[in-house]
């Protein structure tokens, strides 16, 4: 760290470790004395937000993504989500320990999603206006120490309430990844936020897979406090190693304009519109197998037991670790657009192989589970990728607005597939998620990867990222946590690069003519005059 002040992007100036050392070496004055205690609530407060100098920001040296941060995201992200759904399996389980009906017991995976709704509707927009981290580590102490009453609570209506709490604040996943899409190259932005939604995937399989198994041995409180625990350690591990990233908009926004903002948005960007939709078609199907999956196998002729249905999610993990290769290799280097085809075909290919040969083989269902997993991390991923470049500035209203699309889409998928598989079967649900697929590869088709209006093609057929380095192939992304303080950045794209080789090519001349460089030396700005590398940040370059 530099001994000059910086900010933490919410506007507050932090003291210089010259500062610190003399507060702590000098006598305070006599007021202080008479100053009575901070209360509890305020020392936690700052205990939780202070940064330790590791993950300070400083805008010399700012913080590399590392693969251990990256790694640590995707910890943190599997075991938050997991929230959300420990009580999946153990719904019978809930009801006879709180004396309630079945029927009232399976509202509460509805209230934690109605939850979860509401916190991404209403706090991951804040994203955009404080600092991530004092953020990101309040919602997950918060969500900790609520978690506590899940697992002493004894009163039924008290362990509703408190879920429905704790799935609003566990929305700290999202924003994480636009996060990761502020701290990773944009030549390595696919990969990066491919690794975290794995974790949130690995998450979903995991706490069913858990719960299911523990509460067969053990008490349903065991996976509860396991949850606690692991709540606990992942505020830890986010406290010693995330990076306080500044925030994108230090002066302030006004919060309603801001969520006002997410509408504006959608009139503004087609690239969003197109990957809003396509994730809602692409999430229902994906929600729609897994609900319908379980009434498949329990009945003819398979006869399951709830054990071996579960451990069919145990499927995903192998497209899970096929994604980051595939977002490293593919996505990474070519158009976001055509691995999101990619993704849309692997899921209808397996719904086909699924739905219309699940009735008579096992083999289906299982080619279904891999290869709709993948199909829908590749296209989410190639979404995100896009979606990103956007607005450098209000990513997680950017993510608020494909996340509420692609939730949406999981609960119609939920609802329509119950209802279809009720009237008509497994195969007829199945050919409903074909349906779906088969409307998110039109909205594929209108708009192209060059295409800067709502319908067409225009920029052509080109796969490979024209703009080398970019995250969408065609937007060169300035990185501006590599910037100074108040740096104004104002370069449109390939401007800044003609500059360059413009003053490349003047100092080339200027070596070989020395009237030229005597007019230099006397101010003539025509001149070719000779222009050190350490200039160059200080040349603003006009809009080409």
């Amino acid at each position: 760290m530099t001994n000059e002040k910086y900010t933490d992007g919410a506007g507050q100036a932090t003291a210089t470790p010259s500062s610190h050392n003399v507060s702590h070496t000098s006598s305070p004055p006599s007021h202080h004395n008479s100053r009575e205690p901070l209360p509890l609530w305020r020392k936690l407060y700052n205990i939780v937000t202070w940064t330790p100098p590791n993950c300070r920001w400083d805008p010399e040296k700012p913080p590399k993504f590392s693969m251990g941060l990256n790694v640590l995201f995707a910890f943190a992200g599997a075991f938050t989500v997991a929230n959300l759904y420990y009580n999946h399996p153990i719904l019978n389980i809930l009801a006879k320990d709180f004396g309630v009906a079945y029927e009232k017991v399976a509202q509460i995976p509805t209230v934690m999603q109605a939850g979860y709704a509401a916190g991404l509707l209403f706090l991951c927009p804040l994203g955009d206006l404080f600092p991530r981290r004092p953020f990101v580590l309040i919602l997950v102490f918060f969500t900790a120490n609520m978690w506590l009453g899940l697992c002493i609570t004894t009163n039924f209506a008290v362990f509703t309430g408190i879920s429905f709490i704790t799935a609003i604040t566990t929305v700290t996943p999202q924003l994480m990844l636009p996060l990761v899409g502020d701290l990773a190259p944009p030549n390595r932005r696919a990969a990066a936020l491919s690794i975290v939604v794995s974790g949130f995937m690995l998450g979903i399989l995991v706490a069913r897979v858990l719960s299911g198994t523990i509460s067969n041995f053990v008490s349903w409180r065991y996976v509860y406090w396991m949850s606690l625990g692991l709540q606990y350690a992942i505020f830890i591990l986010l406290w010693l190693f995330m990076p306080n990233y500044p925030s994108t908009n230090p002066a302030g926004l006004n919060y309603f304009k801001m969520l006002w903002s997410i509408l504006v948005m959608l009139t503004k960007h087609p690239v969003l519109v197109q990957a809003c939709i396509i994730s809602f078609f692409t999430a229902s199907t994906f929600t729609g197998f897994w609900t319908t999956l379980t009434f498949l196998l329990s009945g003819a002729p398979y006869h399951y037991d709830p054990v071996v249905i579960g451990l069919f999610g145990l499927i995903g993990i192998a497209a899970m670790c096929t994604g980051p290769v595939y977002a490293h290799i593919v996505t990474d280097k070519y158009v976001p657009l055509m691995s999101v085809i990619v993704g849309e075909l692997c899921s209808l290919l397996g719904i086909c192989l699924g739905t219309y040969l699940g009735a008579f083989t096992v083999a289906g269902p299982v080619l279904e589970a891999f290869l709709i997993d993948f199909g829908m991390q590749t296209a989410q991923i190639a979404n995100r990728s896009s979606i990103y470049a956007i607005e450098p500035k209000g990513r997680n209203r950017v993510n608020t607005a494909f996340m509420v699309a692609t939730f949406c889409g999981q609960l119609m998928g939920t609802a329509a597939g119950n209802h279809i598989y009720a009237q008509g079967g497994w195969v007829r649900s199945g050919s409903a998620s074909v349906g779906f697929i088969g409307a998110a590869l039109v909205f594929c088709a209108i708009r192209g990867p060059y295409e800067t209006r709502w319908v067409g093609w225009k920029g052509g057929w080109m796969l490979r990222k024209r703009v080398v380095g970019s995250a969408d192939g065609h937007t060169a992304e300035q990185e501006r946590h590599q910037l100074p303080p108040n740096a104004e950045v104002d370069v449109e794209v390939g401007a800044e690069e003609k500059v360059l080789e413009e003053m490349a090519a003047e100092e080339v001349t200027s070596s070989g003519d020395e009237k030229r460089a005597s007019d230099a030396e006397k101010g003539d700005d025509r001149s070719g005059k000779s222009i050190s590398q350490e200039s160059l940040g200080e040349i603003r370059p006009a809009k080409l």
